[in-house]
C-alpha cells in the first residue's frame, strides 16, 4: 500500500503545480521548469519506495520492460489517476479553470505526445532500471528534465501532457478538452509499451 500512496503523492503534487502555473500564467513563471522541477523532486522523493513512476505510460513501460509486476499495474496506474483527480480539483479551487486550448491538428498533437512519451519512458527504463546505471543519483533530473523539455518543444501542439493522468487532470481543469484527451491517453500507452519493446530489444542481457 506503500509505494501506491507515494504514487498518488506524486501525481497530486505533479498536477498540481501544472494547473498552478499555467492558469494563472502570471508573468515571470515558466511553466515548465516549474513542471520539471516538481517532476523531478517527486521522483527523487518516491523512487525509492515505488520507482516514482507517477505516470501511467511509465507504469506500462517499466511493465512490459519486467520491472513492475503485474499486481501492481492496476494499482499504480488508479492511484496515479487519483492523484491527479485530486489535484485538479484542488487547482479549480485555488485559481480557478483555464480556457481549453484548441487542438488543430490531430495527427500533429497525437505524433507530438506518442514522442515525448516514448522519449520519457525511454529515459525512465535507461536511468531508473538499467543495471548500468543502478543506485544512481541523477534519474530523477534526468527524467524531470525529459518532461520540461517535451513542454517547451511541443507544448504548444498538444498541451504537453505526456501522462493519460495529466491528461485527465487537464481536462477538469479546462486547459484541454475532454473531447481531445483520447490523443494524449493514446499516445501515452501506446509509446510505454513501445518504449518497453525498445528497451528490451536494445539491452537483451539485462533482464
Amino acid at each position: 500500500m506503500r509505494k501506491y500512496i507515494y504514487e498518488f503523492i506524486g501525481a497530486f503534487f505533479l498536477v498540481l503545480t501544472i494547473g498552478c502555473t499555467v492558469i494563472p500564467a502570471s508573468p515571470g513563471v515558466i511553466a515548465p521548469l516549474a513542471i520539471g522541477g516538481m517532476l523531478m523532486v517527486v521522483i527523487f522523493a518516491s523512487g525509492h519506495v515505488s520507482g516514482g513512476h507517477h505516470n501511467p505510460g511509465v507504469t506500462l513501460a517499466v511493465w512490459m520492460r519486467g520491472r513492475c509486476s503485474v499486481s501492481d499495474v492496476v494499482p499504480y496506474i488508479v492511484a496515479q489517476f487519483a492523484g491527479a483527480v485530486l489535484a485538479a480539483l484542488a487547482v479549480v479551487f485555488l485559481v480557478g479553470p483555464g480556457t481549453p486550448m484548441v487542438i488543430k491538428n490531430v495527427p500533429a498533437a497525437f505524433l507530438s505526445e506518442f514522442l515525448f512519451s516514448f522519449a520519457l519512458c525511454f529515459v525512465v527504463l535507461n536511468v531508473a532500471t538499467a543495471k548500468a546505471n543502478v543506485n544512481n543519483s541523477f534519474y530523477g533530473l534526468a527524467i524531470g528534465t525529459t518532461v520540461m523539455c517535451g513542454a517547451f518543444a511541443v507544448g504548444g501542439i498538444s498541451g504537453g501532457a505526456f501522462n493519460s493522468a495529466v491528461a485527465v487532470a487537464a481536462g477538469m481543469m479546462k486547459l484541454v478538452s475532454f473531447n481531445d484527451i483520447w490523443i494524449h491517453i493514446g499516445a501515452n500507452a501506446i509509446a510505454g509499451l513501445v518504449a518497453g519493446v525498445a528497451f528490451k530489444t536494445l539491452n537483451p542481457e539485462d533482464k
